[in-house]
């Protein structure tokens, strides 16, 4: 059994549910699942490996965590009536009979019409939309700024990445990041961006990345932390 250090509890802070380390007799790696039905994250690991270390490793697996949480919370498909973040702002989907079938933003609002039953879809596809244009006007803003050029920006929904740069240029985002606020879908773009110029996660790369953003790099970081699991349940069904 371990004694907590003192900063093992600000390192367990960073993590959305708590954790159970358990040292195996004979394992060579460390392993990590999530617990469901207690809300609990179960590391084992080798007899040696120390708690700060074992919770360092659970860190860095933090995309996979939240993909883990994601999928056993409550799905909430875009149904009439539903209230979703659209950068981080609360919208209610309405659905008229009166309205035309391309959905319409408007305040407090997104309305479409047409057939009922394509009402999901037909959001969908408008979110989509919406985050293909969104995020491709802040990756020519901040490529600008880098001094560099993005071969192409596409929009996807991998189950545990926000967005990825590929070695050829080419970035590519989650749409989820349009439920997000501003501040924190800009810390994706400009992330992403700045592996444009350097695909590592060195001094050289962070301090381009905070460059890029400005201040509040590590408050976006968190915020999208907290956020993350509910982002990727929006718009999903069980």
């Amino acid at each position: 059994m371990w004694l907590k250090g003192p900063s093992e509890g600000s390192l367990e802070a960073e993590l959305p549910v708590p954790i159970e380390i358990r040292p195996v007799r004979g394992a060579r790696r460390l392993r990590l699942r999530y617990d469901d039905a207690l809300g609990v994250l179960k590391l084992t690991c080798p007899p040696r490996t120390s708690r700060r270390s074992a919770l360092n490793w659970a860190i860095d697996q933090r995309e996979w965590i939240d993909a883990q949480i994601a999928r056993a919370l409550p799905a909430e498909p875009f149904t009439p009536g539903a209230v979703i973040p659209i950068q981080g702002q609360d919208v209610r989907l309405v659905w008229s009979a009166a309205e035309p079938r391309t959905p319409r933003l408007g305040g407090s609002e997104l309305r479409c019409g047409g057939p009922e039953q394509g009402f999901e879809r037909r959001m969908e596809s408008f979110l989509k939309r919406l985050a293909l244009e969104t995020v491709s006007r802040e990756v020519a803003e901040f490529s600008q700024a880098a001094g560099v050029t993005a071969r192409s920006v596409s929009v996807g929904d991998a189950g545990t990445r926000w967005g990825s740069c590929s070695s050829q240029g080419r970035i590519r985002l989650s749409w989820r990041l349009i439920f997000a606020p501003p501040e924190v879908r800009r810390y994706v773009v400009a992330h992403e961006v700045a592996h444009l110029v350097h695909l590592d996660h060195g001094p050289k790369f962070k301090s381009l990345e905070a460059r890029l953003l400005g201040p509040g790099v590590s408050e976006a970081k968190a915020l999208l932390r907290r956020l993350g699991p509910r982002l990727r349940r929006l718009g999903r069904r069980d």
